[in-house]
């Protein structure tokens, strides 16, 4: 029991000692921190000249301003050409049905999404 106490004893000596030494570190000053610090204060930035923003900025330009179509000088014939080369609801109609005799592409794959789904048989 004795060498119990005796180890405790060395243990809170040495426990002491180390609680000592660390708190002689924090209350000294830190070199680079000070060091740091005077340099910061020492520092004064160089004057900037008044006109040193020239040739570094762009001046602003506004873009030229578009020019207004011209409607063209026949705009009746040219009316009636578009109307000619637009397809009619019948014609879209026409062709419709002659895609559906030998549906392939787009339309197909339509058709096939609509049709029923089959049955499913029950297994026994």
């Amino acid at each position: 029991m004795s060498t119990f106490l005796r180890q405790a004893s060395n243990v809170a000596r040495n426990a002491s000692r180390v609680r000592a030494f660390s708190s002689t570190a924090v209350s000294r000053k830190d070199l680079v921190q000070e060091i740091y610090l005077r340099e910061i204060k020492a520092y004064k930035p160089a004057a900037v000249a008044k006109d040193a923003h020239v040739g570094v900025v762009k001046s602003y330009a506004l873009p030229p301003t578009p020019k207004t179509p011209a409607l063209p000088t026949d705009l009746a014939s040219e009316l009636a050409a578009y109307d000619a080369a637009e397809p009619t609801k019948a014609q879209v109609v026409e062709a419709a049905a002659t895609t559906e005799e030998g549906a392939s592409g787009a339309e197909a794959y339509l058709s096939f999404l609509e049709q029923d789904l089959p049955k499913v048989e029950a297994h026994h």
